[in-house]
């Protein structure tokens, strides 16, 4: 019943952006807590940002400043803005909420 279908994810240089969106249905995102993992290459799943529904959002370390994530609630839709992009962020990148992934993006930085 629930479903999250991930979408924006390419090849960019190094210094480039790119903004992952997560729509979902089934499930309202702005009264449940959402998030944004990746996953690189023999490396375990990691948390990379969560948003709550009071709009308190944690970023691991080495993202702050250069992602954000954001809603919007009319489109029930979440999204991953990421700038400053560098080759560690290579990974597929997750929209998890409430006990439901997606199915994952790839995001290739490499110059």
């Amino acid at each position: 019943q629930v479903q999250l279908v991930e979408s924006g994810g390419g090849l960019v240089q190094p210094g480039g952006s790119l903004r992952l969106s997560c729509a979902a249905s089934g499930i309202i995102v702005s009264i449940n807590p959402v998030g944004w993992y990746r996953q690189a290459p023999e490396k375990e799943r990691e948390l990379v940002a969560n948003i709550y529904s009071s709009g308190r959002i944690n970023y691991k370390d080495s993202v702050k400043g250069r992602f954000a994530i954001s809603r919007d609630n009319a489109k029930n839709t979440v999204y991953l803005q990421m700038n400053s992009l560098i080759p560690e962020d290579t990974a597929v990148y997750y929209c998890y909420v409430r006990g439901t992934w997606g199915k994952g993006t790839l995001v290739t930085v490499s110059s």
